[in-house]
């Protein structure tokens, strides 16, 4: 019976084939095609409005819609608040008191431009915005899922993102380098480890294989999906399984942008010696022998058998040597092009009707042609569709991050959303004002953080007088009637922590660290072997960003303040407020330690309690405390100043204050 079904089951496949349907182009109608973010670009001037509060273009654009709305500017924050303000929104670090005094100390018109400047140009610039972009793609050293497999040289692709940064590299050339370095130069060491960008995304292991077409499939979805979300600012990814339910990509659009990515294939480029290379494959060959014979097993064994098989498998993998040093890079293999069908409900199992390669149709002509799968470079060609200046999308949704991380919320308050699910734009004429100036200034990112901060907009005040009114007519400030509260982000607050206790290892680059950690946390993982705290201990004082992302294990400190898992593109952090995050900033591991190296260094800095104060409230808040702070810290050190058990709860208690914890 079972042999007559399968013979049935392999005629009915056979006739399927020989049947196979080609997929077609699709149309799309003039309501779909009117939506406000596919249509192009909007050759918009500010409005002419004459008022002193208006410094920049920007000023004007925000003032006619506060005054539509019948609302005003908060007045302007003072000048502590905004060196505060600034510092930690270009660098992701305070301010430090010298800093600080010599800004207020200058009384030129360019005090605030020459603050600006200076921080633009700090390496620690494209470390704080290297960390948004790795939010939005996903950026881990780790696989995910059961195994979460280490990535040990995924951390170029994290300083590659650094240097761009800092170099203001053009965003047009940040895009190709990383859907296509590979294909524009495959010599260039840098333009490889920018295409690794295409291997960010979560792996699922199938017992060591790779090759089986449901991992395939999910590699291409992963692909595909970031793609819609970093770049396109829309959720292509929802058209996997069909036709999208509210936008107009077809599920026909979903797997002919994934056909750009059928003949990329993973490329681990060894950086390590012949002899080493040698070395390294006489000992791993035995066992990749051994695991394919297993692998082969476990395909036709029967359940009850595979779990064995599989604990054989992965006993070995344990055995393999370390990787050698390598660029975590891809290729084109034209030998290898997986066959894109459209999917029905995106099962592997279940294909349709075949695809070409072509971008997606709402911004094409309609009829536009797909090319072939073995098409020369199709990665390129998709990276210069993305990165062309008529592109409606690209510019507004980069423009629209860098306003979001500005000032708490984007023009468009979805950034990974311009469809019809996702937010309107608040102001839609400054929107594609900002994008037409991004891409006539050739793309540059820091022009538009300058015109950005230069604004009376920027330096607004978080208290407004029109509180009441504002709240009635705008409660999410959408308007920017006021500057946003803001609270510093996990990464924030234990960088800050480092700094003000005067241990912070500022050293730029290189591979990730791993620091100490509970061990019951360890044994949670699947493979708690290969977690090895770095042996040398001044690196567990590198800021965040150079800490390993594990995807299976966030640090407690880590997540209790609201850092992504990785998993997911994260446009937006959202930031929730609960005890146990009180409970990790008075009894955390991280917290008591940095609060002891911080009372060592107000001893030493320092000669009397009252020094000690102030100099504490300074290097955490930027500011002196207030009389009330200043009594309760006295009262609290009378008797034993020079405690250092006490002088260290104070500092833990300063590194538990908001205006520690808050920008503004």
């Amino acid at each position: 019976m079972l042999k007559r079904t399968m013979a049935l089951l392999c005629a009915v496949a056979a006739l399927w084939a020989a049947e196979e349907t080609v997929a077609p182009l699709g149309t799309y109608t003039p309501v779909e095609r009117r939506y406000w973010a596919f249509q192009p670009r909007k050759n918009v001037a500010p409005p002419a409005i004459s008022d002193r509060w208006i410094r920049t273009p920007i000023d004007a654009f925000i003032l006619a819609a506060l005054h539509k709305n019948g609302l005003e500017p908060a007045p302007e924050a003072d000048a502590a608040t905004l060196i505060r303000r600034v510092t930690y929104d270009l660098t992701g670090l305070p301010p430090t008191p010298r800093e600080i005094d010599e800004f207020l100390r200058d009384r030129s018109p360019q005090a605030w431009e020459k603050v600006v400047d200076r921080l633009l140009a700090s390496p620690h610039y494209g470390e704080q915005w290297g960390r948004h972009w790795l939010d939005v793609v996903r950026f881990a050293e780790s696989d995910g899922y059961e195994y979460d497999t280490h990535r040990p040289d995924a951390y170029r692709y994290r300083d590659y993102v650094v240097d761009s940064l800092n170099n203001d590299k053009p965003y047009d050339a940040f895009v190709r380098e990383q859907l296509a370095g590979d294909e524009i130069d495959p010599g260039n060491a840098t333009y490889l480890v920018a295409s690794g960008f295409n291997r960010l995304g979560p792996l699922r292991k199938n017992a060591g294989n790779q090759d089986v077409a449901s991992s395939q499939n999910e590699v291409l979805s992963e692909m595909t999906n970031i793609v819609g979300a970093a770049f396109l600012g829309v959720t292509v990814g929802c058209a996997r399984c069909h036709d999208h339910k509210f936008d107009p990509f077809r599920q026909s659009d979903y797997y002919r942008l994934q056909a750009h990515f059928a003949q990329t294939q993973p490329n681990d480029i060894v950086m390590a010696s012949q002899q080493e290379q040698e070395e390294w494959k006489t000992k791993a060959t035995p066992i990749q022998q051994e695991m394919r014979k297993l692998q082969a097993q476990l395909r036709r064994a029967p359940d009850g058998e595979k779990a064995k098989l599989e604990m054989q498998i992965e006993d070995l993998d344990d055995r393999m040597p370390a990787p050698l040093s390598s660029i975590y890079s891809v290729k084109d293999d034209p030998g290898k092009v997986t066959p894109i069908r459209v999917l029905f409900h995106g099962d592997y199992l279940n294909p349709v009707s075949k695809v070409g390669v072509r971008p997606l149709g709402i911004l094409l002509p309609d009829g536009t042609p797909e090319a072939p799968l073995d098409t020369a470079k199709p990665r390129l060609s998709l990276a210069n569709w993305i990165a062309d200046p008529a592109n409606p999308l690209t510019a507004r949704t980069m423009v629209n991050r860098i306003w979001g991380y500005h000032f708490g919320r984007g023009i468009v308050a979805t950034p990974n959303d311009f469809g019809r699910m996702g937010a309107r734009p608040s102001n839609p004429e400054l929107l594609d004002w900002l994008a037409n100036r991004f891409v006539e200034d050739g793309w540059k990112l820091k022009p538009i953080h300058r015109m950005i901060l230069l604004s009376s907009a920027y330096r607004q005040s978080s208290a407004s007088p029109i509180e009441k009114l504002g709240m009635e007519k705008d409660a999410d400030d959408a308007l920017l009637w006021k500057f946003a509260h803001r609270r510093l982000e996990a990464e924030e607050i234990r960088d800050s922590m480092l700094a003000v206790a005067g241990k912070l290892n500022a050293a730029i680059g290189g591979p990730s660290f791993m620091v100490p950690i509970d061990p019951e946390l360890v044994l949670m993982l699947k493979r708690p072997q290969y977690w090895v705290p770095t042996r040398d201990k001044s690196q567990y004082d590198r800021r965040t960003l150079y800490m390993i992302y594990k995807r299976n294990l966030r640090l407690p400190f880590v997540e209790v303040f609201d850092a992504p898992d990785t998993l997911l593109s994260c446009a937006r952090r959202e930031q929730s407020t609960h005890a146990p995050q009180a409970l990790e900033l008075l009894n955390g591991q991280t917290s008591n330690e940095l609060a002891a190296v911080f009372a060592e260094r107000l001893l030493k800095e320092r000669g009397t309690p009252s020094e000690r104060v102030d100099y504490a409230w300074r290097l955490a808040t930027g500011r002196l405390p207030s009389a009330g702070e200043k009594a309760l810290a006295m009262s609290f050190l009378a008797g034993t100043p020079d405690n250092p058990a006490k002088v260290k709860e104070l500092a833990l208690a300063v590194f538990n204050l908001n205006a520690f914890l808050y920008v503004n």
